[in-house]
């Protein structure tokens, strides 16, 4: 950008600074969430919910679904891995 485009644009630059950190965030947080790691931990402790009769076995299969899902994810390399997504 220009000198001019830059005097013009200053107003916005708090804004432009925000939009950059909640991507980051977001970034971030999503590849916690599909970190093969951190899922394979909530698998360890929905099973020992499971056996403690914490849950039922219907809420175990749902629940148990959805972490598979997301290790399928994570493993292949999507949203929030860094890797096989163009942002």
């Amino acid at each position: 950008m220009g000198l001019i485009s830059e005097v013009l644009l200053l107003p916005f630059a708090p804004a432009r600074g925000s939009g950059w950190v909640i991507k980051q965030v977001l970034r971030e947080a999503e590849r916690v969430y599909y970190d093969p790691a951190t899922v394979k931990a909530e698998l360890a402790r929905l099973e020992a919910r499971l056996e403690a009769d914490e849950i039922t076995e219907e809420e175990f299969d749902r629940q148990e679904d959805e972490l598979l899902d997301r290790l399928e994810i994570g493993m292949r390399g999507g949203p929030g891995t860094g890797e096989g997504t163009t942002r």
